[in-house]
């Protein structure tokens, strides 16, 4: 559990660095190289996680989303919650605001950023089609016209936001935002027994960091120094407030470059997968980078 940790915690160093040299430089300029130096990381370690510079912005993009927050009774709350969240975390976390800024990069002509759009429009639909199975909405609610909306809107005013005052009344305009979008869809009983206030986003990740406190004695999420929060059950995911989801102990995702298997693969052999290049599981061995690292990285 100490190397799958540690290996959360690089993996999150790349993204936080990657996310930094893409502000800076935007997505186009920057290479991996200059995140190499950001990170203070080998070559071997960042291609253990992400096979392509194109990975790393797939990864920082997730980022929007890499939360789990306490679930409500209402499904329209926790659509709220998520809203106001995330304005929280654009105002509070670097590489968040980073994975919104690399998303609406138009000088990014050789990266497919509908992806960032398509994993927080798909979640809007899980939200609203849950919602609407337990009678939430009114009936002429088409979910995914709905999804798709509340995400182009949320991204209009976070723009304006960041224009008039980086992004200080972010919250006010996104509870804005829902007191005029929502009686357009939710039943008006249920309307009344929304919360939607400013202050709502820090009492909800304070309920999600009690919870997660509170499951780590007993074999389920414990911190990490570096903030995220590991599953104890194998196969379940790493996440946290600031934190990268990552799989542990089963098939990782685009991106995540296998991380549970090959971990426990190393950690059973005794090799440490940050310290090597590229740690092999079977020889415990470090590989050259250049063996793992695509021609022209």
């Amino acid at each position: 559990m100490a190397r799958q940790e540690r290996a959360i915690r690089t993996r999150r160093t790349i993204l936080e660095a990657a996310a930094a040299v893409f502000d800076e430089r935007g997505y186009t300029s920057a290479t991996i190289g200059e995140i190499l130096d950001r990170a203070g990381v080998t070559k071997g370690a960042l291609y253990f996680h992400f096979g392509s510079k194109e990975e790393l912005a797939v990864g920082v993009f997730e980022e929007q989303l890499a939360i789990a927050l306490p679930p409500q009774s209402s499904k329209l709350q926790e659509l709220v919650d998520s809203g106001l969240v995330l304005a929280r975390r654009l105002r509070s976390e670097p590489l968040v605001r980073a994975s919104v800024g690399l998303a609406l990069d138009q000088g990014a002509m050789d990266l497919d950023r509908t992806p960032a759009f398509r994993m927080w429009i798909d979640q809007n639909v899980e939200l609203l089609s849950e919602a609407k199975a337990q009678g939430e909405l009114l009936p002429h609610v088409d979910v995914a016209e709905t999804a798709e909306l509340l995400v182009g809107s949320f991204s209009g005013v976070q723009l304006l936001s960041q224009l008039r005052c980086q992004r200080q009344d972010l919250e006010r305009r996104v509870v804005v935002l829902f007191e005029h979008f929502l009686p357009s869809i939710a039943v008006p009983a249920l309307l009344a027994r929304l919360e939607i206030s400013e202050d709502r986003a820090e009492r909800v990740l304070a309920g999600a960091d009690a919870e997660a406190g509170a499951a780590a004695p007993g074999g389920g999420r414990a911190a990490t120094p570096g903030g995220d929060r590991v599953e104890g059950q194998a196969g379940g995911q790493a996440a946290g407030r600031g934190g990268s989801r990552v799989r542990v102990g089963a098939e990782g995702r685009a991106g995540d470059r296998a991380v549970g298997p090959v971990v426990d693969a190393v950690a059973d052999a005794g090799a440490d997968p940050v310290a090597h290049s590229v740690a092999d599981p079977v020889r415990d061995e470090a590989v050259p980078a250049s063996a793992t690292a695509p021609s022209g990285a």
